[in-house]
């Protein structure tokens, strides 16, 4: 397929195949879901078994409506406003030294409750939403916090239907708002270099949806030799969240829809920089937009009306550029600036320094990472339910 020629925007088949599975989700079927009456012939005979269907289980919050269920994960907040996850089981009970519930209590009860315990204390039980989720959800990486991932689906023009590609997985935060945005018919190749943040990722995100989302592709390796596989102008949106995002500038150009979007997701200045400058280098893309967003909750409380003192404030920085059409120089901009500015006598120039403890990021311990990846997987594995039309692995490239 030729450049000139980009495959239209919903060409979920030039996606590479999928060819080396790796701990592919196996669990057994939670079985919650009520079957569909099947659908009767003409005059009122039943329908013969070979047009019958079996029902396809809905998918994340969409699964979960109506009475609380056996299974099902809920936060409950404490007296003292703490938020606590747990997933009812029959005969279970939640236990603080602030009072008991038995789980057998809420089961079967509508969603949305305010229980008091025998110690005469409220506790305030609701189905998580998904910004809940993350934040409480087990993590090797840092995640992606839900302010910027609202910002992301919003400013990367995420739209259902579309093909995007998203590097650096983590701990599958942002997938899940990126799976949310695309919809069942279209399709997210996302790539990780970590097999175990893999793993964490896969199964959080079946543990959100109850079983692998159909949109969904996951991969172990490297982002350029992925990109390197997809025919040219085959990607509607490109999302990266990744150490250096400008190694790979010309993959994903070749990869972007003349005016698709490129997201990027970066911690600190120098990197912002260094992506800023190389982006104007390739001539490929339109000038780009950088920003942050900072989240500050407020106290309400009778005349008490006032900021919090505490704040989500910088967790990186947004970036986006759009894809240009080939042959198509970038608009040149009425400004004049200096050759630092330009990166040309900057530290970023410098590829031995670029690291995670240079840049000041935070990495997880291996035991810690080692630890979560068991845990989280043990409660895939028991919770998510199988897909018996066929699951997308979790690929090796």
């Amino acid at each position: 397929m030729s450049s000139q020629h980009p495959a239209p925007r919903h060409a979920a088949t030039s996606l590479p195949p999928q060819d080396v599975p790796v701990n592919d989700i196996d669990p057994e079927e939670r079985g919650d879901v009520a079957p569909a009456p099947e659908p009767a012939c003409a005059g009122g005979q039943d329908a013969p078994a070979a047009l019958v269907k079996s029902p396809t289980p809905e998918l994340g919050q969409a699964a979960h409506r109506g009475p609380l269920r056996e299974g099902d994960r809920v936060q409950v907040r404490d007296p003292k406003g703490r938020l606590h996850t747990i997933v009812l089981v029959r005969g279970g009970r939640f236990q603080t030294n602030r009072g008991t519930l038995a789980h057998d209590d809420l089961i079967g009860l509508p969603d949305g409750q305010v229980v008091r315990t025998p110690e005469g204390r409220q506790f305030q039980v609701l189905r998580p939403l998904l910004c809940d989720y993350v934040m409480s959800m087990p993590r090797g990486a840092a995640v992606v916090y839900p302010k910027d991932a609202g910002t992301i689906i919003q400013m990367g023009d995420i739209f259902p239907g579309a093909t995007v590609v998203e590097a650096g997985v983590g701990s599958g935060a942002l997938t899940l708002s990126l799976l949310d945005a695309v919809g069942e018919g279209g399709h997210l190749l996302s790539v990780e270099r970590r097999a175990d943040f893999a793993d964490i990722a896969a199964a959080n995100v079946d543990l959100w949806f109850g079983r692998r989302h159909p949109a969904w592709q996951l991969r172990v390796g490297d982002l350029a030799r992925a990109l390197e596989d997809l025919d040219p102008g085959s990607v509607d949106r490109v999302v990266l969240d990744m150490l250096a995002p400008w190694e790979n500038i010309a993959q994903v150009a070749r990869a972007l829809v003349p005016g698709g979007v490129l997201t990027c997701y970066i911690a600190t200045v120098t990197q912002m920089s260094r992506l800023v400058e190389d982006l104007r280098a390739s001539g490929r893309f339109t000038e780009p937009l950088a920003w942050e967003t900072l989240q500050r909750e407020w106290h309400l409380e009778g005349l008490a009306v006032r900021p919090e003192h505490r704040m989500v404030a910088h967790t990186g920085f947004l970036l986006t550029a759009r894809r240009l059409a080939d042959g198509v120089s970038p608009q040149e901009p009425d400004r004049r600036h200096s050759k630092v500015s330009d990166g040309l006598e900057g530290m970023w120039d410098q590829e031995g320094s670029w690291s995670d403890e240079a840049v000041g990021a935070r990495t997880p311990s291996e035991k810690k990472v080692r630890r979560v990846r068991r845990d989280v997987r043990t409660r895939a594995d028991h919770w998510v339910q199988r897909d018996q039309e066929g699951e997308t692995s979790t690929d090796q490239v």
